[in-house]
């Protein structure tokens, strides 16, 4: 049985492209495509079966991911999510997996490791891939520095 994937982006070429992509892989089959994270959740309560995947871009208008992501969680628990953008800022990865993502892709990413990466999100529910576990572990860098700090200060008072 192939996995079923859903696929959010406000750019329709990348949106196709992305599609198509997908479609040629042995496993997997598109089963829902939105502009916007509105147009998503419309869809998604339309269908007999929900995908079991949905990348989802970041920025999008009209419900942007993070938005889109929060609600999928909620109405969808079963549906993993994926943030897929050409962004790779603190703020953009923090946003998406608070809303609930279980990775955090790149557009740029070579067409293997988006297959890699969507196995692996259906095998073990996530995926950490190179650029996520760097902000990861700078961000925990970031922690333990400024916990340090307020330790430091509490000494002093």
């Amino acid at each position: 049985m192939k996995i079923k994937i859903g696929i959010a982006d406000d750019q329709q070429l990348f949106l196709r492209s992305l599609s198509n992509l997908i479609n040629s892989f042995k496993d997997f089959e598109v089963v829902v495509e939105a502009l916007n994270g509105e147009e998503l959740l419309k869809q998604l309560g339309m269908l007999k079966t929900l995908p079991d995947i949905i990348l989802v871009d970041v920025q999008m208008p009209v419900m942007d991911g993070p938005s889109t992501v929060a609600k999928i969680t909620v109405a969808y628990p079963s549906v993993r999510t994926v943030a897929l953008s050409m962004k790779e800022d603190d703020h953009s990865i923090l946003s998406m997996l608070r809303a609930g993502c279980s990775a955090y892709l790149l557009k740029d990413l070579h067409p293997r490791e988006l297959e890699k990466a969507l196995i692996e999100v259906q095998e073990t529910g996530y995926f950490n891939s190179d650029t996520f576990n760097m902000h990861y572990r700078r961000l925990l860098r970031k922690m333990k520095v400024k916990k340090l700090n307020l330790a430091t200060a509490k000494k002093h008072f």
